[in-house]
């Protein structure tokens, strides 16, 4: 099972971004501004964004990924029931390197709930 501190990664990319942003405002306002119109509510409700954002972080390896986007699901009120049912289609879709980056997302997801919510199911 994972290690990663998710909540001290997610910090400490931004942390180091922090520079970055201010040399590159134009592009990181874009980003944002991408980031934003991508997520938001829509046809496609933000909960499944953010479930296929994850997705995504998962078979593509990425650990920051899958801190800012357990941080996002836990404040759309994402069940653990439906982020293990998107897991399981990422470890079918991408074999073992899925299943090891499921493990770190569900410790993530452990490390990263609110208290009110740890008894969730």
């Amino acid at each position: 099972m994972s290690t990663f501190d998710h909540a001290g990664l997610i910090q400490d990319i931004n942390e180091g971004l922090a520079p970055f942003r201010k040399t590159q405002s134009e592009v990181m306002q874009g980003f944002g501004h991408l980031a934003r119109a991508a997520m938001a509510e829509g046809v496609i409700s933000a909960k499944n964004k953010e479930l296929m954002a994850l997705a995504i972080g998962v078979t593509q390896r990425c650990s920051g990924c899958i801190g800012f986007h357990v941080k996002a699901l836990h404040k759309l009120n994402c069940t653990r029931a439906e982020l293990e049912e998107m897991l399981s289609v990422c470890v079918y879709m991408g074999g073992g390197p899925a299943l090891m980056h499921a493990a770190e997302a569900l410790k993530a997801w452990e490390s990263m709930a609110p208290a009110a919510s740890i008894s969730q199911p």
